[in-house]
């Protein structure tokens, strides 16, 4: 029978983690999966014909460790995504990157550190009264914050001290997220697969659904379903799986806030043949013709 890691965390705790959606059609096509921590080292990862990255939601508390373990991985099996677009994606200066090859991205300012009255010239930068900052290695929302003018002293002052000596980006605060919510699109080697609605929870402008988002199915306009078509088209080699997440602008178009490449969240329980779609394209991967 064909092996199939699925990597994980070693403590899902609040985390909503839906791949299991896809062990049933995975096994229909001959595939034994097994669900296994990122950091476990009692089975050879050459035991598995391929090993995909999941939920993976700690790594970014050591990063050089999780990198070894896919290193090792990639020397021993196929590995997914690809360990080049993991090391690509680590860092969201990926979105340089995509701004470079013609994708629409939301404007972003870079910085190695902050200093405690930060806020007004990246506002000034921006043209705008509030901003948006975020690590530069990180997910889930974590050190994500709103700041604006009404902000007071003393917590611009806490999260400068966040990012002392900390690699962050800083972008304008995106209206649309509270009336609208954050678009994504899922792609399955290279196909599009399925789309949701992320809307925030009331006094919030992250849209994780650990943090209170209502989460719903759509089905993407075709301008946007294009832009992100276009996003797919840009990146080598083509991904086993991809989620592509969008903010309305002011013009009525759509601007990637992250391509998320390494452990995203397939929402797999979102449409009823998405699990379907993701086995076949497992199976595709590594029997390709």
């Amino acid at each position: 029978m064909k092996q199939c890691a699925f990597l994980t965390l070693d403590e899902p705790g609040d985390f909503v983690i839906d791949d299991e959606h896809a062990i049933a059609p995975l096994r229909d096509l001959g595939w034994q999966v097994s669900t296994v921590s990122w950091r476990q080292t009692r089975r050879a990862w050459s035991e598995f014909d391929i090993v995909i990255i999941r939920s993976t939601w700690d790594y970014w508390n050591d990063v050089p460790a999780f990198l070894d373990t896919l290193e090792r991985i990639n020397g021993e099996t196929r590995l997914a995504n690809r360990l080049e677009l993991v090391r690509w994606n680590l860092a969201k200066t990926y979105m340089i990157d995509l701004q470079h090859r013609g994708v629409g991205t939301v404007p972003t300012l870079w910085a190695d550190s902050l200093e405690p009255d930060f806020p007004a010239s990246y506002q000034l930068k921006l043209g705008v009264d509030e901003i948006v900052v975020k690590p530069v290695v990180g997910a889930n929302g974590e050190d994500a914050y709103r700041v604006s003018k009404a902000d007071t002293a003393v917590r611009i002052q806490s999260i400068a001290a966040r990012f002392q000596k900390r690699d962050c980006m800083i972008q304008p605060f995106m209206p649309s997220i509270i009336k609208e919510g954050e678009y994504s699109l899922f792609f399955f080697a290279g196909q599009y697969s399925h789309a949701i609605l992320k809307k925030p929870a009331q006094a919030e402008f992250r849209s994780q659904e650990e943090r209170g988002a209502e989460i719903r199915a759509m089905l993407p306009h075709e301008k946007l379903l294009q832009r992100a078509q276009q996003a797919m088209a840009t990146l080598s080699p083509s991904p086993l799986y991809a989620r592509i997440d969008f903010i309305r602008d002011a013009a009525d178009d759509f601007l990637v806030m992250e391509l998320e490449l390494i452990e995203p969240s397939l929402y797999l329980r979102m449409d009823p043949r998405a699990p379907g779609r993701f086995a076949a394209s497992i199976e595709q991967w590594v029997f390709p013709g």
